[in-house]
């Protein structure tokens, strides 16, 4: 198997494969189906997770080669679960934007919306000085469908209020953009996820659900 890749390149953003770690087991997730693989490169880091300081060295590598119009922390796995290391990332890159190291970029978290769960506290507060965009993966306009198509662990079966709370206050902390997203052709109602997404104050994006290479 071909060595893990921590950042990679996809259309006009610089994404980071921060872990494959997630309290949840989507139906939908592409993880399983594309074995770990996404756009030509191996996203399995078999338990290896990269420091802040490598994924630092990386960026900076990419950054310094061409632009890219945002930085993204996704990958196969939900980027809160090292909620220090995304925090440290953020604020470095924010620190040598402002002293005009690189071209102007938005720093953008893709995740399942579980963060203050997962970590026992608000996150909002602290992310708010580590990202611009938040984007989190709703997929559901009601609790009991949102267990059974994300299939949370144990201990996260309530997680779906969480998300929403997550989606309420980043939505009132200023960030650049906030969006719900719903992946089509599940049981999900898109219009209805939509319409939850914008009680909560947050944009929506629908996604297309994906089947195999």
């Amino acid at each position: 198997m071909t060595q893990a890749t921590v950042v990679y390149r996809f259309k006009n953003g610089l994404y980071i494969n921060l872990t494959n770690r997630c309290p949840n087991l989507c139906t939908f997730c592409i993880k399983t189906k594309w074995h770990m693989q996404f756009d030509g490169h191996n996203l399995d880091l078999q338990g290896k997770e990269p420091s802040a300081q490598e994924i630092l060295d990386l960026l900076d590598k990419e950054l310094r080669a061409a632009p890219a119009a945002e930085v993204v922390f996704c990958g196969y796995g939900e980027p809160t679960m090292r909620l220090d290391t995304v925090l440290a990332v953020g604020r470095a890159l924010k620190k040598a934007q402002a002293a005009g190291e690189y071209p102007s970029f938005k720093i953008r978290l893709n995740t399942n919306g579980l963060g203050s769960l997962i970590n026992h506290r608000d996150i909002v507060p602290d992310l708010r000085s580590a990202v611009d965009v938040v984007y989190v993966s709703l997929n559901a306009e009601n609790e009991t469908l949102w267990r059974k198509l994300l299939r949370p662990a144990p201990g996260y079966e309530k997680g779906f209020a969480y998300v929403l709370d997550f989606l309420k206050g980043c939505a009132a902390a200023g960030f650049d953009r906030v969006a719900a997203s719903c992946v089509d052709n599940t049981e999900a109602d898109p219009a209805a996820v939509r319409a939850l997404a914008a009680s909560c104050g947050a944009d929506f994006n629908e996604r297309e659900y994906l089947n195999e290479q």
